[in-house]
Order: structure tokens, then sequence, then C-alpha cells
């Protein structure tokens, strides 16, 4: 590999491997399954560093890490579904903050308050199909537009509104009127 392509991929990838890795952890639900998908996702885009034409790296990126996950899902898990619950508590707050914990809230009860709501919301995300799931992580957690979405996922705009309309109207309807 040429100094240029190493230096690009320095540019391009590295400052993008905690939303890559936020990504592999929803879609295996495992801090080491999701290094070895990082692991593996990382390795494609380095090879491939050299091809990638100028244009959304980002996307580009997450699509490898998509891709990879759902490789390596097949391989090593085809019929296990992962459920956030099973994690342990540690492992749970970092997946529902993208990383360590953070600061906590002022009072005891605003800290129980928050972290119900949190396992409530995150069981009610985990009853979405994988489409609509997958489209609402991308959107909420990681903060893609809808084309960049779709980019990552392979489908057209449209069905990148609908999938996203679908779940958010799937967890509303989980949530009572007085909890909204």
């Amino acid at each position: 590999m040429t100094p240029l392509a190493r230096a690009r991929f320095s540019q391009l990838i590295l400052p993008r491997l905690d939303e890559g890795y936020r990504l592999a952890r929803w879609l295996t639900g495992d801090a080491t399954d999701a290094e070895d998908v990082m692991q593996e996702a990382c390795l494609r885009a380095y090879r491939a560093i050299e091809t990638f034409a100028e244009g959304n790296a980002r996307a580009w990126f997450l699509t490898i890490v998509r891709n990879t996950g759902y490789s390596w899902l097949q391989r090593h898990r085809p019929r296990t579904v992962v459920f956030a619950d099973d994690l342990d508590p540690v492992a749970r707050a970092e997946l529902d903050t993208g990383g360590p914990s953070i600061q906590a809230p002022e009072t005891p009860e605003a800290a129980l308050i928050a972290h119900d709501e949190a396992r409530h919301l995150t069981r009610a995300i985990e009853t979405l199909p994988v489409p609509f799931r997958e489209a609402l992580v991308l959107r909420e957690y990681h903060g893609l537009g809808y084309r960049e979405i779709a980019e990552v996922t392979g489908v057209p705009v449209g069905t990148v509104m609908s999938r996203l309309g679908r779940a958010r109207q799937r967890l509303l309807e989980q949530f009572p009127r007085d909890q909204r």
C-alpha cells in the first residue's frame, strides 16, 4: 500500500471508528463481537481505500461495517437473536450512550427514571423489525441523513423515510401518552 493510501485511510476512516463500533455493537449485541466486526471492516476499508472515489466517506465506511456485521452474524450466529437485556449492566450502559458511562443525573430519583426510560426505549427498539431498527439506529444514534442511510443500506431514500416513519410510529404506540 502506498504512503498516500495509508494517509487517506488515516484521514477518512480513523476518525469514524467510534461510529463504526457503535453500529457493529448494535448489530452484534456484544462488545467482543463488535470488535471482531470492526477489525474485519477496517481491513476491508484499508484494502479498498485506493478505489474509494471522492464522496461520502462516512456512508462508505458504515456500509462496509454494516455488510461486514451481517456477514459475520451469518457465519457465527445464523439463528441467534441478541437482546440488550442479555448484556451486563455496564455493556448495556455503553450501548445506550455509545461509550463508557457519562456523568450521572443530578439526583438518584432522576437517575432511576432515566435508567428506566432508557431500558424501556431499548426494549422497544429491539422489538422493531431489523430494517426499521437499522434505519432508526443509523438516523438517531449515528445522525446520518436520509441519503446517507439510503447509501449505507442500499435502498431508495423513500424507503428509508418510510422505514423511519413506521419505526417511530411503532415506538410511539409502545409508550402511553402520559410517558411522552
